[in-house]
C-alpha cells in the first residue's frame, strides 16, 4: 500500500516534470498491472490510459525477450499530432508521458528516465516498506483440528431361508 506521502511525492514529481518539459500534455504513473498511482492527464482519461499502457507493456516486454534486448526500459509511439513514451519506474511501475509533436524527443527522454527512476525508487520503497509490515504467511497450511470420532458399532445381519 503507498502512503498518501508517497502519493503526493509522485504527483509533484509529475508536474515538476511537466514543468521541466513544457510540451508534455500529460503525465500518468501507473502499475505495471494497469492501475493509476498518480496521473496529471488534463483531457484524457487516466484509467483507459493506464489500461493500455499495461496492454503495450505485456507486447513491449514480449518483443525485447523475443530479439535478446533484455528487460523493456522504454517505449515510444509517435502519431501525427504527438508522442506517448512509456519509461520503467522501478520493479513494479512505470511513467507514461504525453507529448506534443514539437517536443525534443531527446529532453523527452532525458527527463523521462530521470523521473521514472525517481518515481521508482518512492514505490519501491513502499513496496519494501509494505511487504516488512505485512504479517507473515504461513508457509504450510495449519493443522487442521480433527473431530473427535465414536467408533463404529456392527450389528451382525442374518438371514433366512423362506
Amino acid at each position: 500500500m503507498v502512503s498518501e506521502d508517497d502519493l503526493r511525492t509522485v504527483l509533484e514529481e509529475l508536474h515538476r516534470l511537466r514543468t521541466r518539459v513544457p510540451q508534455l500534455t500529460g503525465a500518468l504513473a501507473a502499475g505495471v498491472d494497469g492501475l493509476v498511482v498518480a496521473h496529471d492527464t488534463p483531457g484524457v482519461d487516466p484509467d483507459g490510459l493506464a489500461a493500455l499502457t499495461a496492454a503495450a507493456l505485456g507486447v513491449s516486454v514480449r518483443v525485447a525477450d523475443a530479439t535478446g534486448n533484455g528487460g523493456l526500459r522504454e517505449l515510444l509511439v509517435r502519431g501525427e499530432r504527438g508522442y506517448v513514451a512509456t519509461y520503467a519506474a522501478g520493479r513494479s511501475a512505470v511513467l507514461t508521458l504525453l507529448a506534443q509533436d514539437r517536443v525534443n524527443v531527446g529532453r523527452l527522454h532525458l527527463e523521462g528516465r530521470r523521473s521514472g527512476a525517481r518515481i521508482g525508487e518512492v514505490l519501491d520503497a513502499a513496496e519494501a516498506a509494505a511487504a516488512r509490515n505485512a504479517p507473515a504467511r504461513p508457509t504450510t497450511a495449519p493443522p487442521r483440528a480433527r473431530a473427535t470420532r465414536t467408533p463404529r458399532t456392527t450389528t451382525a445381519r442374518t438371514t433366512t431361508d423362506s
